[in-house]
């Protein structure tokens, strides 16, 4: 599968990808990774969190995570390795996203992004995500972070 056959195949995260993850996010994230720990307690907050992936014949090639808190859902997080940027990928994590939230009910998504991640914040946009307020120094070395909200009522 390529990684942009990978858009399409989606699967839910099993403690067995967990090792992988962890590489993975210190790999994209750096200082801001989440740990092996952070990932099994990730996993094991379910029903309130839902942790899926995509693959490639190479491995994983980007994942999500989602927290359901009733009215509002919150992006843990939301990745997608160098090979398979520019694929549509990003796009399809987020439109999963999405519709979690919405069959779970909530009626607001909410995300933090770095100000500097134009990428990020370009594929934010064009879905529909509004800027709600900056969090000044929230990421260790005081990157600021955008806390971005997508209206699920009328997004649809």
């Amino acid at each position: 599968m390529s990684s942009a056959a990978a858009a399409r195949a989606l699967r839910e995260v099993r403690w067995q990808d967990l090792a992988e993850l962890a590489d993975l996010e210190t790999e994209l994230f750096g200082a801001e990774a989440w740990s092996l720990p952070s990932w099994w307690g990730e996993l094991a907050g379910r029903p309130r969190r839902e942790c899926f992936l995509a693959e490639d014949d190479e491995g994983i090639v980007g994942y999500a995570v989602l927290d359901h808190g009733g009215e509002v859902s919150d992006v843990m997080t939301i990745a997608v390795l160098p090979r398979a940027r520019r694929t549509g990928l990003g796009r399809r994590l987020l439109e999963e996203l999405v519709t979690r939230a919405r069959t779970a009910g909530a009626q607001r998504l909410l995300l933090e992004v770095r100000a500097d991640n134009a990428a990020a914040r370009g594929l934010y946009a064009a879905r529909g995500f509004s800027h709600l307020q900056t969090r000044r120094g929230y990421y260790p070395g005081g990157g600021d972070a955008l806390v971005l909200a997508l209206d699920l009522m009328e997004s649809a």
